[in-house]
């Protein structure tokens, strides 16, 4: 996914908000070395999975991760996530731009 100038206010706003939080920049960088399945991911960032599920759910909503459910050799499910391909590109235009299509409701919160 691309997020350039053409990005909607919405999208912005969830993309920010995504990128707005330590852990999940923490998740970002772990997951540019290569996909991971949550419970390692979890341990090598010595955060519990149930934390870790909400912040790539958080990230996965805005486009910045994707995950997949896999069966290991002994029929176990695991998720798996990774990153997504993106790009945001912020100016004092794009920015501007994306304020005009914000939906009706978005404000501070």
């Amino acid at each position: 996914m691309s997020k350039t100038d053409d990005i909607s206010g919405d999208e912005l706003l969830r993309t920010l908000s995504a990128l707005s939080n330590p852990h999940r920049l923490r998740v970002i960088a772990a997951l540019a070395e290569g996909r991971r399945y949550v419970s390692q991911l979890a341990r090598e960032m010595s955060m519990s999975r149930p934390l870790l599920t909400v912040h790539l759910r958080k990230l996965e909503s805005a486009g910045l991760v994707t995950g997949s459910l896999e069966l290991s050799e002994d029929g176990k499910a695991m998720k798996f996530y990774e990153l997504a391909e993106f790009e945001l590109l912020l100016t004092p235009e794009s920015v501007a731009r994306a304020a005009t299509t914000l939906s009706e409701g978005t404000g501070d919160e």
